[in-house]
C-alpha cells in the first residue's frame, strides 16, 4: 500500500465528519445507503478512508 504510517486506513465517524468537513449524520446516512463506505465493528461504523475519498471525489452531490 502506498499509506504513510500516520495515516488510518479506518476512521471513525467523528474522524471521519473532521477530515472530510462532513456532518456525522450525513456521513450515516450516506454509509446506510452505500455500505461499502464502510464497515461495522459491532454497532461500531467505521469508515473506509481511501474508499471514501474515491467516493466523494466521484459524486458531485451526497444522494443519501
Amino acid at each position: 500500500m502506498d499509506n504513510n504510517k500516520d495515516e488510518k486506513i479506518l476512521l471513525t465517524l467523528k474522524e471521519a465528519a473532521n477530515y472530510f468537513g462532513i456532518g456525522i449524520n450525513t456521513l450515516r446516512r450516506l454509509t446506510n445507503k452505500h455500505t461499502n463506505l464502510c464497515i461495522f465493528n459491532g454497532n461500531r461504523r467505521m469508515i473506509k478512508r481511501s474508499t471514501m475519498e474515491k467516493w466523494l471525489l466521484n459524486h458531485n452531490v451526497f444522494d443519501c
